[in-house]
């Protein structure tokens, strides 16, 4: 998580709950060092280091230890500080996850654009939470689909060509192909005009 979600008595409770966070510290953060544990410096790492949050607030709303990595990239020349409450992952790994969290925000992106849920046939938690599955199911299906068979298509596309195509019993790859099936791009003006002047 980016340093808008700084919340410390939230991310307490998923300490408690057993749950791993990854989040950016802010410049202004008020803790003690409690001990350090040596880095490579080649790999960008600058510090990797056990604190207590010494804040009047945050030391009440997180009072166990936390890990804060100092890491420098240098394509950005950029610093960046990192919180985390687990401490047997390496350095470096740390330094990782935070950088490839944008995959992970576009992976979403992707199914809220494209695979909207308008509606829930039910409305208890798990009927919520099975449709939300099978809709991610749908996606990383069409994902795979996508790469193996190289297309060229985009996302809405390709759930565009299977849903006209359904029912109909022929190879995967031959819907796809550019003579076999036309993409709705009528561009003709079918606007009704509101005044014939």
């Amino acid at each position: 998580m980016d340093r808008g979600y700084i919340d410390f008595a939230r991310l307490y409770r998923l300490d408690q709950g057993g749950g791993y966070f990854f989040i950016r510290a802010k410049t202004n953060l008020a803790f003690r060092r409690h001990c350090s544990h040596p880095v490579s410096k080649v790999t960008g790492l600058r510090s990797d280091q056990s604190i207590i949050l010494t804040g009047p607030k945050s030391s009440q709303l997180y009072p166990d230890r936390l890990r804060r990595i100092h890491y420098y990239s240098a394509e950005k020349d950029k610093r960046f500080h990192y919180l985390t409450n687990n401490f047997a992952l390496p350095a470096l790994s740390v330094a990782a996850i935070y950088k490839h969290r944008w995959d992970i925000e576009v992976f979403f992106k992707l199914i809220k654009q494209n695979l909207r849920i308008k509606g829930f046939f039910g409305t208890s938690a798990n009927s919520v939470k099975t449709q939300i599955w099978i809709s991610i199911s749908v996606y990383v299906l069409i994902a795979i689909i996508k790469k193996r068979l190289g297309l060229d298509h985009s996302f809405s596309q390709i759930l565009q060509i299977l849903s006209l195509t359904l029912f109909e019993k022929v190879p995967i790859l031959s819907l796809f192909e550019a003579h076999s099936i036309q993409l709705e791009t009528d561009t003709s003006d079918k606007q009704l005009t509101l005044l014939n002047i």
